[in-house]
């Protein structure tokens, strides 16, 4: 095999001798540095026609692998020719060679489809023995300007998932927080809108402050003051604030009481309102006006201990029985057995806004003829109350007692409750007493107890926290309202 090594100042001269020697089918084996230049070892590429090229890439690889795993030559053997190395590395050199040209091409190919190539910085290729070069066959000279050892090339990467398929959902996430923020915006407008004409009106403001302090929620407080008249003075601002309570806090003044009146009415609420104690009262209150005869008493409630002989015992007070109905069949069957009576009440178990057993009630009680009257405890927080006529209300006019007024620090949560949710109120309970602790619904006897000045409390605002409570009321917050 004709191997041959040539010596030159520069790289392009030494390449230039190869080629002059062997021609345009110049293969290049090596190059390396020297103290003169550099060295170049070059055979010709017909040198190497006689080896056998059929062999497929696989069986070439498994060749130079066999080949780099033996051990390296001794010192001895290290000084043996260039040209027996050459020999023994043909097969890996095709390999090489043939794993070159099938990467060019491929990356040649992805540069001509668009995607970009990184450019390849040829480096210096260090010392090395004979046997771990790898042989690159070069391009023709005219094309080739500096021959180094070729690098090897990692496979291209894979290009990154557009954004374009997450921009529906990033676009949608935008929009929401735009309108997030539209909303923060006009609410934070619209307050200080408000703090700035209650800071013009000290009447607004000592009137939110009364109103927050009697146990009025903002939203109602707000809805009354935003339709007060401007020229109002201290004392007829604050006669016109409860004139507008009382118009909306719906009673039955203009109808018979509820004793009076007569039917089959269903006591329901939470747990501890009353709801025994108020059916004792009415049962009293009818029994004294039509007679004993005239009432049925019925409860639905098996789950309290003693809960029937409560009620049986105050039956027996009146002189009236109570009876104990275990599903909807027996209610059915009592009131068809009561139905002469003027009045039937029916006492319920107390139940949680939130308990389970809730539904399944209500529909014992969905039956022709029978009103639901809801009991709400005027000591009750708003929230709570809140989440009992919510839970409870009933389609149509939600009838309502307000019962324990007497236990009640502030009255304002529970008339709050009832104005904005549109209760018709039937009557207060004020204490324990049967039947005497029972009033007819004033509404302006109501309005001004709620509104007298209470003790004072940890709970009350105080002026600089009235911007804590400066929030806009909406027409589905603030309901139907008559100003």
């Amino acid at each position: 095999m004709n191997i041959q090594r040539f010596n030159a100042p520069t790289a392009r001269e030494a390449l230039a001798k190869a080629r002059h020697a062997f021609g345009d089918g110049t293969l290049i084996l090596s190059n390396r540095p020297t103290a003169n230049g550099v060295e170049v070892v070059a055979t010709a590429e017909d040198t190497l026609a006689a080896l056998d090229t059929a062999d497929s890439f696989a069986n070439r690889s498994q060749d130079q692998s066999a080949l780099r795993r033996d051990a390296l030559p001794s010192a001895p053997e290290a000084s043996t020719a260039v040209e027996d190395d050459a020999t023994q590395l043909a097969m890996s050199t095709l390999s090489f060679q043939d794993y070159v040209r099938e990467r060019m091409l491929r990356r040649r190919h992805e540069s001509m489809t668009g995607t970009a190539a990184a450019a390849v910085i040829p480096e210096a290729a260090p010392v090395r023995p004979a046997k771990e070069l790898a042989v690159a066959r070069p391009r023709p000279m005219e094309r080739t300007e500096v021959q180094a050892p070729v690098k090897a090339v990692a496979a291209p990467k894979p290009a990154p998932v557009s954004a374009a398929a997450h921009a529906p959902a990033l676009s949608q996430g935008i929009v929401n927080e735009l309108h997030a923020m539209k909303a923060l915006i006009e609410d934070r407008f619209n307050t200080l809108t408000w703090l700035g004409q209650a800071r013009q009106s000290p009447i607004q403001s000592n009137l939110m402050l009364k109103l927050i302090r009697a146990g009025y929620s903002p939203t109602l407080a707000r809805t009354i003051l935003e339709r007060m008249p401007d020229e109002m003075g201290a004392t007829e601002s604050v006669r016109w604030v409860m004139d507008i309570l009382e118009r909306n806090l719906k009673t039955d003044a203009a109808a018979p009481a509820i004793h009076e009146e007569g039917g089959t009415y269903a006591l329901v609420g939470a747990t501890g309102v009353g709801k025994t104690t108020t059916a004792a009262k009415l049962a009293g209150l009818c029994a004294r006006t039509h007679g004993a005869a005239s009432v049925g008493l019925i409860t639905l409630d098996t789950y309290r201990v003693g809960a029937h002989e409560q009620l049986r015992a105050f039956g027996r007070m009146l002189g009236v029985v109570a009876h104990l109905a275990h599903d909807r069949a027996a209610l059915q069957d009592l009131l068809s057995l009561l139905g002469n009576k003027k009045m039937v009440l029916i006492d319920t178990t107390g139940l949680a806004p939130n308990d389970p057993r809730k539904r399944s009630m209500l529909d014992v009680l969905d039956l022709p003829g029978v009103n639901r009257l809801l009991v709400l405890n005027a000591g009750g927080h708003g929230d709570t109350l809140d989440d009992v006529v919510s839970s409870f209300k009933s389609t149509g006019v939600q009838q309502a007692v307000l019962s324990k007024t007497d236990e009640a620090a502030k009255l304002g949560p529970a008339l709050d409750a009832i104005i904005r949710h549109q209760l018709l109120l039937r009557g207060v309970t004020t204490g324990q007493k049967v039947p005497e602790d029972w009033e007819a619904a004033d509404a302006a006897k109501l309005v001004r107890q709620s509104m007298r000045a209470p003790a004072k409390s940890a709970f009350d605002p105080k002026p600089a926290d009235l911007d804590f409570f400066f929030t806009p009321a909406s027409a589905a917050q603030a309901g139907r309202f008559d100003a």
